[in-house]
């Protein structure tokens, strides 16, 4: 281990629909986690790794918290729910509106009852003036005591490096958990999966119902670098 190596999780959590994935992906430097402006498009905790020279950040990407409506909804809140437990710091990512709504509550409860250190992001500033941002520092800062508050914008990228920087205050002396090349935990193969989810979110909002799921059949590699997949899309509806 390099003297002074420092590694650990790092949770990010928040509602349906507010960016978490596309923080995520910016964070890494390329597309793990599919993105869609459907709410509830992550189903399940993945985990992202970014090496910035001695110190690696996993970062767990979770479904939004949101009031469960079937068998998956109860899965995806207790991932989310479990995913606050035995992490080194949590991200709690917030839209910037001078109001706590209920999955917010929920999660500053939960990182209150585990105790464990926590960053409000507020996302999105892009679509509000900067003074708008005070009500919303003001609001959140009287309902916890948070390490600090980063406003930031995941779709343009702004205020994104500048919140690792934070992080690693964090995280433990340890050793490197991932190999140094590796970006996430996801097999190749599920990676295809769920950006083929993705394209069916995009391309099909009426036809298709939001409850899909892709089985990847075939994946091979051929001498040239091209990858052959076969998929099988399962519909919850007729």
């Amino acid at each position: 281990m390099t003297p002074d190596f420092k590694s650990g999780f790092v949770a990010i959590i928040g509602r349906p629909n507010v960016g978490k994935s596309t923080l995520m992906n910016h964070l890494i430097g390329q597309k793990i986690a599919i993105t869609s402006d459907k709410p509830q498009t992550t189903r399940n905790r993945i985990y992202g790794v970014v090496n910035r020279g001695d110190t690696q950040f996993i970062l767990l990407d979770t479904p939004g918290l949101h009031r469960p409506k079937s068998a998956l909804g109860d899965y995806m809140v207790k991932v989310v729910k479990e995913s606050v437990a035995d992490v080194d710091a949590v991200l709690l990512l917030v839209e910037p509106i001078p109001h706590i709504g209920g999955p917010e509550a929920e999660l500053i409860r939960r990182i209150k009852e585990l105790n464990v250190p926590a960053v409000l992001v507020i996302n999105k500033i892009d679509t509000v003036e900067k003074e708008e941002l005070l009500s919303v520092m003001q609001v959140y800062g009287a309902a916890h005591d948070f390490a600090a508050i980063v406003p930031i914008s995941a779709k343009r990228n702004e205020g994104v490096d500048e919140l690792l920087g934070l992080l690693a205050q964090f995280l433990p002396e340890g050793p490197q958990l991932f190999p140094e090349d590796m970006v996430t935990d996801q097999p190749e193969r599920q990676v295809c999966a769920e950006i083929i989810r993705e394209k069916l979110l995009l391309c099909l909002d009426k036809e298709i119902p939001h409850g899909t799921a892709v089985e990847i059949t075939k994946f091979s590699e051929r001498d040239n670098g091209v990858i052959d997949i076969d998929a099988t899309i399962y519909c919850e509806k007729a």
